[in-house]
């Protein structure tokens, strides 16, 4: 019974998931699901927040405390980004009424909101996640391919500015004519 119900989990998950690759010899979440994309690389926007939502499942019992570190490969170079503690904390940002300690072979659900800093260069970029216990030891990993484009506001504000700079001066009008 216990089979069935894990099956039926697992196939649920992978139905609206995006298709991450596995990090090498690494343990592998569930699923992934990063918001409004279902094939790599997904369209994140500099100045916003990537949504991710991240299954996994406990590898020891009573772990108290995850932490998410990110990388990105540009250019063949792996960059670390620093994650402010808000995000990184995994258990602070668990869903669904879970909370740490998780044990081993508990399914839990990590949110994951990645701020794509608007400095970022528009490029494409192979993103890893790692969410791993205090001993340092990898709970989960994943890489996502990510193209990092300008976000709807910077291209409003920049048309804004760009029509305020078009604009004549008005003349008053007269009224004696």
């Amino acid at each position: 019974m216990l089979r069935i119900i894990l099956t039926l989990t697992l196939l649920a998950a992978a139905v609206n998931a995006t298709n991450v690759k596995q990090c090498k010899d690494k343990p592998f979440p569930l699923s992934v699901k990063v918001e409004g994309c279902d094939e790599p690389p997904c369209v994140v926007y500099k100045g916003n927040a990537a949504v991710m939502e991240v299954q996994f499942l406990g590898n020891n019992n009573n772990i108290q405390h995850i932490t998410a570190k990110t990388t990105a490969k540009v250019l063949g170079l792996n960059v670390p980004y620093e994650l402010p503690d808000e995000v990184s904390n995994v258990c602070r940002n668990l869903m669904y009424g879970a909370m740490c300690p998780i044990d081993k072979g508990e399914d839990v659900t990590y949110q994951f909101n990645f701020y794509v800093d608007p400095s970022f260069p528009e490029i494409t970029a192979d993103v890893t996640v790692s969410l791993d216990d205090a001993q340092g030891e990898v709970i989960s990993c994943f890489i996502c391919s990510c193209k990092i484009r300008r976000g709807a506001s910077a291209a409003r504000q920049e048309y804004l500015l760009d029509w305020r700079d078009n604009q004549t001066e008005l003349k008053p009008f007269d009224t004696r004519l």
